[in-house]
């Protein structure tokens, strides 16, 4: 009987670093060339699994994709998370959270937002995918306009939204142009955004 547990654990064991490995690979691969040009073959012949591995750790390739995008979303969670524990107040947590994006736009292999791409790709709301898109895009806003409450409640969701504008808008330009002046013009963009909320707290554009 205590063979069999322990056989038990070993096996669950394998499968957890197989999976990891997989989910590993398609992130490089996804992020890097798209999700609908690369198929299960590559991923695993990439990840050095065979088939019937892939198909017990992932019943189909969304179901990797939707991994996929949760695996980016902890990464980016924890660095806003990281930010935020960091900087004590929130107006410094939303200017260390805009440093970060920046740095992120100038860093190696940048290829947009993961997000936006996938939903480029994914347009029906109903697939999976695309709910994990918006879910992902619900906690960052949420998340800011947390933090903008905290400096001026009353335009907390104006000034929330247009923070994730400029993000996106970064975002998209970053691979297009230079980065490090889109990473300057979206650094001046909130830093104006965060002090001009901070000294007029408005419930709307233009008030």
């Amino acid at each position: 009987m205590k063979r069999g547990a322990t056989e038990t654990r070993v096996s669950d064991a394998r499968p957890s670093e197989a999976r990891q490995r997989l989910l590993g690979t398609a992130t490089q691969i996804f992020y890097a060339n798209g999700i609908h040009s690369v198929g299960v073959d590559r991923i695993i012949a990439e990840a050095k699994i065979t088939r019937a591995t892939f198909y017990r750790h992932f019943p189909s390739k969304d179901d990797l994709v939707v991994a996929y995008l949760q695996e980016v979303h902890q990464m980016e969670r924890g660095a806003v998370t990281a930010a935020i524990a960091t900087h004590p107040t929130p107006t410094d947590a939303l200017l260390a959270i805009a440093d970060g994006i920046a740095t992120n736009l100038q860093s190696p292999g940048f290829r947009g937002c993961a997000f936006l791409n996938a939903a480029a790709e994914f347009p029906d709301v109903e697939h999976p995918v695309h709910k994990q898109i918006i879910d992902h895009r619900q906690w960052f806003l949420d998340t800011l306009t947390t933090l903008l409450a905290q400096v001026a409640e009353e335009s907390s969701d104006a000034a929330a939204r247009h923070f994730v504008m400029l993000r996106d808008g970064a975002m998209a330009a970053g691979c297009l142009f230079d980065p490090a002046l889109i990473a300057d013009t979206f650094l001046r963009g909130t830093q104006g955004l965060i002090r001009v909320h901070g000294e007029r707290p408005v419930a709307g554009v233009g008030s």
